[in-house]
């Protein structure tokens, strides 16, 4: 039974840091990915990271215009544990995040005041 587990949410003050975690069972993926959700919004794409070894874009991440220079994807791989390092947040970041590859997490809060 393959599935995706977020943990790391919380509430935290606007200026503040947080870092998510997904755990994954062993699932075997070219691409994981962040998305969060704000009340009321789409869902949006926040960061992914390429993370086949066996593919040419091992490694390579990208991130939306919104979090650059502020949010962290990485993943390692003994651990099955993909992760989001989220620093300098802003209200605006206040949202349901989501890991992700072909199947969802079931989310996470965070809440930025």
């Amino acid at each position: 039974h393959v599935q995706l587990v977020e943990s790391g949410g919380g509430s935290v003050q606007a200026g503040g840091s947080l870092s998510l975690s997904c755990t994954s069972s062993g699932y075997e993926t070219t691409c994981m990915a962040w998305f969060r959700q704000a009340p009321g919004a789409e869902r949006e794409g926040v960061a992914r990271i390429y993370v086949d070894s066996s593919n040419s874009y091992y490694g390579t991440t990208h991130y939306a215009d919104s979090v650059k220079g502020r949010f962290t994807i990485s993943k390692d791989n003994a651990k099955n544990t993909l992760y989001l390092q989220m620093n300098s947040l802003k209200t605006e970041d206040t949202a349901v995040y989501y890991c992700a590859t072909s199947i969802w997490g079931q989310g996470t809060q965070v809440t930025v005041s």
